[in-house]
């Protein structure tokens, strides 16, 4: 079986289609169309992207969309491998426990520091020359006429 990339250059090809007037009827950029033909999918900016692109160049070149994407998908076929988990040592955990503990007294204190500023009495944090005495503690108290 020709190779995907093969087979959209000869159906390009067969229609007497340059790439540029591919680019131009897909909007896909004439270098994208360049890795396409020449099977370098990887240099292509994502998967989502390389399907979308292989539909509109399908489209383009009136090839079936599907035949096409299954074309890509049995060329692309790659053992799913499942990592497994790197164990982290030890000092790892009792590390994190330290972040947590500091993030915790650091809050602690943030909440003691907010609740002083809450509950602090206000009456006697008035300037003296707003109170009604003009700030003589020894004046005696006028009713204001």
């Amino acid at each position: 079986m020709e190779s995907i990339g093969r087979y959209l250059r000869h159906a390009r090809e067969t229609r007497a289609m340059s790439v540029e007037e591919v680019s131009r009827a897909t909007r896909i950029p004439v270098p994208s169309i360049e890795r396409i033909e020449a099977d370098h999918f990887d240099d292509l900016p994502g998967e989502v992207f390389v399907r979308g692109f292989l539909r509109a160049y399908a489209r383009a070149v009136s090839l079936p969309v599907e035949e096409v994407l299954a074309r890509y998908t049995a060329s692309r076929r790659v053992a799913v491998v499942t990592p497994l988990p790197i164990a982290s040592p030890a000092g790892g955990s009792q590390g994190k426990r330290f972040g947590v503990a500091m993030a915790f007294v650091l809050l602690l204190i943030l909440f003691t520091l907010a609740l002083s500023i809450v509950m602090r009495p206000r009456g006697h944090d008035m300037p003296p020359e707003l109170s009604h005495d003009g700030g003589r503690r020894d004046a005696p108290q006028t009713p204001l006429v």
